[in-house]
């Protein structure tokens, strides 16, 4: 090969690579997709956890929401008061006050209170432990079975195994609701932070069932509904349940429970 051959190839590989260059510049300016500077600078204000607690697929997601007007300054769960008022700023709108929140489980029957039917050997895992006879080794079929799926999708690790049930540490949780989803057995809701007033069971069966099975159940009597000053509670299949928002957290009910239930 002599000397030309190689300039010649040489030119037309530098040639081919020059046109190419070109033409991915001139489709990168036309085909360019404009990016809201808004959406940008609300993304540095979230704190990037992408837990998706907000409803959107992340924080990108939420950002891109907010600055077209269709998600709420106060949308992150996860960031709070601090984060809403950086992004209403950014945005020119007021932000609404926000209610810190908290996952809480509603359930009390640790291994001393509930009873076992039998004991469980297999794989800890709440929803595969749902298929076992009775639903579960716990005789309550309304309670924690305590193998942690919630714990194992928190992503800020507010959730220990205590006891045989699962319990949240309000400190660390920040209401992103992945273990309300994790939870097979619906046993968890968001409250709100300075809730004094909980009740700690979910069973639907009838006062005696309860008690022949765990020393921590609502037993649906109905005493902390008519003893409430601001009718919070209702006992509806045969659990009490509180309106947070109608609670004036006077401790009525918690003294009135015949079986100290309400915290």
């Amino acid at each position: 090969m002599n000397m030309t051959s190689i300039l010649l190839a040489v030119a037309i590989v530098g040639g081919t690579g020059a046109v190419i260059g070109i033409l991915l510049g001139i489709a990168g300016e036309r085909f360019a997709v404009e990016v809201d500077e808004k959406e940008i600078a609300i993304r540095e204000c979230l704190p990037g956890n992408n837990c998706g607690g907000c409803g959107f697929p992340g924080c990108d997601g939420l950002a891109a929401a907010i600055a077209r007007k269709e998600a709420p300054v106060n949308g992150c769960p996860v960031g709070g008061t601090s984060c809403a008022q950086a992004i209403s700023a950014i945005i020119g709108v007021e932000a609404e006050e926000t209610v810190p929140m908290t996952a809480y489980v509603k359930c009390a029957g640790t291994c001393e209170k509930a009873q076992d039917n039998y004991a469980y050997i297999g794989v800890e895992d709440c929803r595969l432990a749902l298929n076992n006879p009775g639903g579960g080794a716990k005789a309550c079929t309304y309670g924690c079975t305590g193998f942690g799926n919630c714990k194992k999708v928190c992503p800020f690790g507010a959730i220990d195994i205590v006891d045989g049930i699962a319990v949240v540490n309000p400190k660390q949780c920040k209401s992103c609701g992945k273990c309300i989803a994790a939870c097979p057995r619906k046993l968890i809701e968001l409250v709100p932070v300075d809730a004094v007033c909980r009740v700690t069971c979910s069973s639907k069966d009838r006062g005696m069932d309860v008690k022949k099975v765990c020393q921590a159940g609502c037993i649906g009597c109905g005493l902390c509904a008519r003893n409430c000053p601001s009718d919070a509670i209702l006992v509806e299949q045969n659990v009490a349940h509180i309106d947070q928002e109608k609670c004036i957290r006077c401790g009525a009910c918690k003294e009135k429970c015949p079986v100290k239930i309400i915290l």
